[in-house]
């Protein structure tokens, strides 16, 4: 544990001098201040927020996850020459890298918000959208580090992680509505709800959703959730199964590193 924390704390402070953390930050405070500053109702402007918030945090998780993993390399076959467990050094990689990203997030939120001088009444949603942008910044990164292990060379691990994010963020809506269109005639929803659980994005979006009871903005899957399980459960059961997004890509990640020759 004191390995882990050892690594974490270096990982960490080299991530706060890199000028993207500090871009990354600029951008949600500047982001966030706009919308809180022009937008009279606070529950429109994190709408708006969570909008961008699940384009945006995926995107950027897993491009520089991925990146780093690989320009780490030379760092990571060093620290593997020492007597050093390949588990507590995975750990604290991951966590140095996950942290800073969530933490300039979720900053950066809330001091665009505290910046307006908005009252604490609308607080609920934005601690919502804060720990649905923390979840996943740990889920996108997971799957960074799990695609950068797997591919040796650089081009071809970039290339899978942009790849996963435009299945997850773009290609899939398509999917739902080409499915939903073709299929109107037959009872699909079955099939839908079981689509939606292979998307942590969509699951972002419905726990966002269902937690606000917004059924005009449910969209299709939302409301199937709503059906299925209710908003109570619906809630449980979407925030569940974002904690397997994350934990399953972590393990199937750890399992690789431990295996990869370096």
């Amino acid at each position: 544990m004191e390995l882990i924390f050892k690594i974490i704390k270096f990982e960490f402070s080299n991530a706060l001098r890199s000028k993207w953390i500090l871009f990354y930050f600029s951008f949600f405070l500047i982001l966030s201040f706009l919308m809180f500053n022009f937008e009279d109702e606070t529950g429109k402007a994190v709408l708006s927020l969570m909008n961008i918030v699940l384009i945006v945090i995926p995107l950027v998780s897993i491009i520089f996850g991925t990146m780093y993993v690989y320009n780490s390399n030379d760092y990571i076959q060093m620290v593997l020459c020492q007597p050093l467990d390949r588990k507590s050094l995975y750990f604290g990689l991951y966590l140095g890298n996950a942290i800073p990203l969530a933490l300039s997030f979720v900053v950066g939120i809330l001091a665009g918000f505290i910046f307006t001088g908005a009252n604490t009444e609308g607080i609920a949603p934005i601690l919502i959208l804060t720990i649905n942008g923390f979840a996943l910044t740990l889920i996108f990164t997971s799957i960074a580090f799990l695609t950068a292990i797997k591919f040796s060379y650089k081009a071809k691990g970039l290339g899978a992680s942009i790849l996963i994010w435009l299945m997850l963020a773009v290609i899939y809506d398509g999917l739902i509505l080409f499915v939903t269109y073709f299929f109107r005639d037959y009872p699909i929803e079955n099939i839908i709800l079981g689509i939606s659980l292979i998307n942590p994005i969509d699951l972002a979006r419905i726990f966002f959703i269902l937690d606000f009871n917004i059924s005009a903005l449910m969209g299709y899957t939302g409301a199937l959730f709503n059906k299925f399980f209710g908003t109570s459960l619906g809630v449980l059961v979407s925030s569940g199964l974002l904690i397997l997004w994350f934990v399953i890509p972590f393990l199937f990640g750890l399992r690789s590193f431990n295996k990869k020759d370096f």
